[in-house]
């Protein structure tokens, strides 16, 4: 009637689902960027720069998406991995410590696109605790992946970064005309 810990099957089974709903969003957003890219290639031939400066701006967002997804879909894998690690430890595991609390952190970020990240959260929870959730959550212990940090940013990209993007779009651009 009263469960006492995780239901390690149920992590199992979400953590795969995980897996597969990254891979699928990672392959959207990826081929979406492509299409962008020929878009703001059109505007750099045609002259409006500030429009595309924008459109690389969500651009980079995007990849920037997409590679946190990557670390993301990487420790589901390696929970998945040391499953058994996970069930027979009574604390945390050191090699578990920054995939567990990556995940934890990611989760309000993005579980509008990856919903069964709520699911694993609240199986770790019942593992070690709703304080623990709610301190990798806050990342008060530093534990969290710094490049998963960064790569879900909210803040606007450099424009140093912008500019290159729209440097190497152009370049591709005349290279495939060229090939044309």
């Amino acid at each position: 009637m009263f469960s006492s810990g995780p239901k390690y099957q149920k992590l199992t089974t979400y953590l795969r689902l995980a897996i597969n709903r990254l891979k699928l969003l990672e392959k959207k957003k990826s081929e979406l960027a492509v299409k962008a890219r020929r878009e703001i290639a059109d505007y750099i031939t045609n002259g409006k720069e500030d429009r595309a400066r924008i459109r690389v701006e969500h651009i980079i967002r995007e990849d920037y998406l997409v590679e946190a997804m990557e670390i993301v879909e990487m420790y589901c894998d390696l929970l998945i991995a040391r499953m058994g690690v996970l069930q027979t430890s009574k604390s945390m595991d050191e090699g578990l410590e920054e995939p567990i609390a990556s995940i934890l952190w990611s989760t309000p970020r993005l579980q509008s696109d990856v919903s069964e990240l709520s699911v694993i959260s609240d199986q770790l929870a019942l593992k070690y605790g709703k304080e623990y959730v709610a301190s990798c959550r806050k990342n008060s212990l530093n534990n969290v992946n710094e490049k998963l940090i960064h790569k879900l940013n909210i803040h606007a990209p450099p424009k140093v970064l912008v500019e290159k993007y729209m440097e190497e779009i152009a370049r591709l651009s005349i290279f495939s005309f060229l090939l044309c």
